[in-house]
Order: C-alpha cells, then structure tokens, then sequence
C-alpha cells in the first residue's frame, strides 16, 4: 500500500507540474484536462482496483501520458514563445487541429479500456502438464539450441561486424527483409534458449552435475544474446523489451505487480530520461546552478528536448488528420503493407506504404521537410485508413489482443509467459508506430522466441518418442 499511495502521490504531483506549465487558451487547455482525467481514472484503476497482472496496461499508461500529455503540452508551451510557431519537421502549430487530436484520443482511450475490461472477465486459465519425453529430452534439446546459436553466429559473422562498427545514423547495406529475419529471428534464438532453461530447470528435479549442465547452457546463450543485443548492434526500442524480459525472468520480485511496473515505467521514461537529457544539455554551469537553483526550472529549458523528433506521436496525429483531409481515406489498402510486410515490393510493385512514409511525404511535400521516415501512432493508423469508425476499430483490436496475451502471461508455459511480458513491453514502440514496423517486428520476435522453438522441441520429442517406442517394441 505504501508504494502505491506513492506512486499516485509522484503521479499527480508530475501532473499538476505539466499543467501549471501549460500556456495554452481554454479550450486546449480542457482538451488536455479532459484526457488527463481519463488516464488519471485507468491509473487508479490498475493500480488499486484491477486483480490481474497485467503489465500490458502499465505500458498503456506510461506510454500515453508522455507521448500524449507530457510531450504535446510542452510543445504547446513552447510554441507560445516562437514567432512562427513550428515543430521540428516543420509542421505548423493549429490550436484545432489539437483539440481534434484530443478528441480521437479521447475516443480511443475510452473504447479500449470498456473492451479491455469487458474482455478481460473472459480469461479462463489452462494449465498442462509436462510431457515425461520433455523431461527426459530437455537437455539434449537445451544443448541442440546452444548448437543452432553458434551456427547462427558463424554464419552471420560479417553481418556482426559490420552491425557493431556501423554508426546508428548511417543505413544498413543489407535490405529490411534480411535485417528482419537476421535480427528479429535468428538473432532471438539465445532469448529463447535463456527462456528455455529456465523453464527446464523449474521443470525437472536435478542432482548437482545436471544442474551445473543446465546453468552452463543457460550462460553460454546470455553471451550469445549480449554478443547479437546491444547498443552497438540494436537501437534502445528493440533493447527495451529483452532486458526488462530479463529482469522478469530472473528476478521476477522487481516487476512482479501492477504498480511496480508501472512505477519503472514511469519514473523511467518520464522523470529519469528527461532529467538525464536536461542535465546533458543544461546551458549553465554547476557554480551558475548552485546560485541560483531556480534556473533548473526555466520552462524553455525543461521544454527543449520535447521538441524534438523523439517526441512527435502527438504532432502526428494532427498531419495525418490534414493529410486525409487532402487526399482522403485509405479503406484498409495502407494498412495492407503492415499485414503483407512479408511480401517484398520486387513481387508486389504497387505494395502501400507504411504510415510513416506517408506522413513523411506530406510534411516534406507541403512543408519541405527533409526526412521522410517519420513515426506515426497507433490511433492515427485507424483514422488514416477509417475515419473516425477506424479510430475505434484499432481501439477495439488493441484491447483483445491484449486480453488474449493476458492469458499467455498467466499460462505455465514459460515461453508463452515470456512472450506476453515481450508484447507488454514492446507495447510502446507498437503504440508510437508506424504499425507496419511495429507489427512486422513483433512478428518476427514471435517466431524467433516462440514459434521455431516450439518446432524444435516437437520435432526432437517427436523422434525422441518413436526411439522410445521402437526400442521397447524390440
């Protein structure tokens, strides 16, 4: 109790803060009141009243109040004191044209959380048993895994290389399908061995020198998984998801409840990474600080990084907003090249573009901005394609497969568990978009920590069975 009745304590203090900071006309300012209500309601929610744990929801939470709240309202703030008020891929600041924004968030926050909990009451939970082939196979199939990982890694050694020395800003050479199976695939195999030895251990009753095989394995795949997963070879949206998987897998006590996920999340995203960022970038030095504190607080100074293009799902929205006022509504075609992703466009010449090749195009074309590439949010995908109606739809969608993983994470099936705690995670880059990266990636993650796998495992069980059988018969 004495942690949650903090963290509403942090919560509600930050928010108060970003309110008395806004510079806004009545009309904005109750337009980011009205949705901060909204989530300040499915916060106390999920931190008091919800049972379930449910991590996808804290994700929801944390994500949408910095994206959609903290972010935008400081950009207002900012816009206020610009003579010609632009964000920085050049989009023109509309007070309208936010407050509509508002409203489909509005609208998407409160058709998610009814179907979210409607659903959720439908969870019932299976458990199997573990099969005596399983046990008695598991660390041949361990050791198999440890095998296919090394064989990844030689085969792709000069990808590794060149992954390591090549600087973030500078394009890849190999084409988005290659880096897609290589590093959404292949590349998670050591994840899933981890996963996998876990599972094994907690599943098997070992003397001393099975038990040291066991921890040996489940070593040698930490190694490969810190040789393919780090900041040199991965950006920080697809690191995000593993290690805080790994904190979940191996000390389970740090993200084992609604509020202390929520809580990391928070304070992680919203008050240490800002803080972090402000100090690195602070024009004053430490005398200038020590005597006069109240220079932290300047408002352009705190304002300053949410400007950039780290923080544009909000600005988004109100582009795609134009843009399908200009050139109309998709119908469900753009939305095609997220759920084709695995048809390349050497086949399939008039294949959509992604969201964000598309708000790009628009801000380049009608405000000659230079990059072309730009996130867009989950809810702008629905509008962009539906309207209005699409807005709810992807509200809907969101919500179900959410309470469909929910049952995953509370299966006993360690890979399923750690699948869903992947989603719940990965939850913020899906929701920052564009969808077709964000599903695509989630994808390939899904094959390569689940679903290739579990093809191994059956196909060894399988063969280990039929010696089994056949030797008995004998």
């Amino acid at each position: 109790m004495i942690l949650r009745n903090t963290f509403i304590l942090v919560y509600l203090l930050v928010t108060v803060a970003i309110f008395s900071f806004l510079d806004a006309s009545i009309s904005l300012w109750l337009s980011f009141f009205s949705n901060a209500v909204i989530l300040s309601f499915f916060t106390y929610y999920h931190i008091f009243i919800e049972k379930f744990y449910s991590p996808f929801l804290s994700t929801y939470i944390v994500f949408n109040y910095l994206f959609f709240l903290v972010a935008p309202m400081s950009q207002v703030t900012t816009m206020t004191s610009m003579d010609i008020p632009i964000f920085s891929n050049n989009f023109p600041f509309e007070e309208s044209l936010f407050i509509k924004t508002n409203f489909l968030i509005s609208i998407f926050h409160i058709t998610f959380f009814l179907f979210y909990v409607g659903a959720k009451s439908l969870i019932r939970q299976k458990n199997k048993k573990t099969s005596d082939v399983f046990k008695k196979s598991s660390l041949s199939i361990l050791y198999l895994l440890v095998l296919l990982c090394i064989l990844i890694i030689l085969m792709n050694w000069s990808f590794i290389l060149d992954e390591l020395v090549r600087p973030n800003w500078l394009v890849s050479n190999y084409s988005v399908g290659d880096l897609l199976i290589r590093k959404k695939v292949l590349f998670l195999f050591p994840l899933s061995g981890v996963v996998l030895g876990l599972s094994f251990l907690k599943a098997n009753k070992l003397n001393r020198q099975r038990f040291f095989l066991f921890l040996f394995a489940i070593l040698l795949f930490l190694v490969f998984l810190i040789l393919l997963k780090n900041p040199l070879t991965e950006k920080r949206n697809a690191l995000g998801p593993i290690y805080l998987l790994l904190i979940f897998l191996f000390y389970p006590k740090f993200m084992n409840s609604n509020v202390k996920t929520t809580f990391l999340l928070f304070f992680s995203m919203i008050v240490a990474f800002p803080a972090i960022q402000f100090l690195t970038h602070v024009d004053y030095g430490f005398a200038d600080l020590l005597s006069n504190p109240s220079l932290i607080f300047r408002k352009n100074d705190l304002n300053e990084g949410y400007m950039s293009l780290n923080y544009d799902a909000f600005i988004n929205i109100g582009v795609v907003i134009e843009h399908v006022s200009f050139d109309g509504l998709s119908y469900g075609y753009q939305l095609l090249s997220a759920l084709l992703f695995f048809v390349p466009r050497s086949i399939w010449s008039g294949k959509p573009d992604s969201s964000g090749l598309i708000v790009g195009n628009h801000v380049k074309d009608h405000y000659d901005f230079h990059f072309t590439n730009l996130a867009n949010p989950y809810i702008a995908e629905g509008f962009l394609n539906f309207g209005i109606v699409g807005v709810i739809v992807m509200a809907i969608v969101l919500a179900l497969v959410i309470v469909y993983f929910l049952t995953w994470l509370k299966s006993s099936d360690l890979l399923k568990k750690s699948v869903a705690f992947y989603f719940a995670m990965h939850l913020i880059f899906l929701l920052r978009g564009d969808f077709t990266n964000g599903y695509s990636y989630f994808i390939g993650t899904l094959f390569g920590l689940y679903i290739i796998p579990k093809l191994i495992i059956k196909l060894y069980c399988f063969v280990f069975k039929q010696k089994v059988w056949v030797s008995r018969k004998k």
